[in-house]
């Protein structure tokens, strides 16, 4: 074992910070195609 693993920095669980990367990377991107969709149907 090294010396980083005795002093972490972080307690928490790393599935906890992969869920709210994916839950927020998941909304940037439809809050991106919802703008589009409104764009698209203002167009036509």
């Amino acid at each position: 074992m090294n010396k980083f693993e005795k002093d972490v920095q972080s307690k928490r669980h790393d599935l906890f910070d992969a869920g709210y990367g994916f839950i927020f990377s998941f909304l940037f991107f439809m809050i991106i195609f919802f703008i589009a969709v409104i764009f698209d149907a203002i167009g036509s």
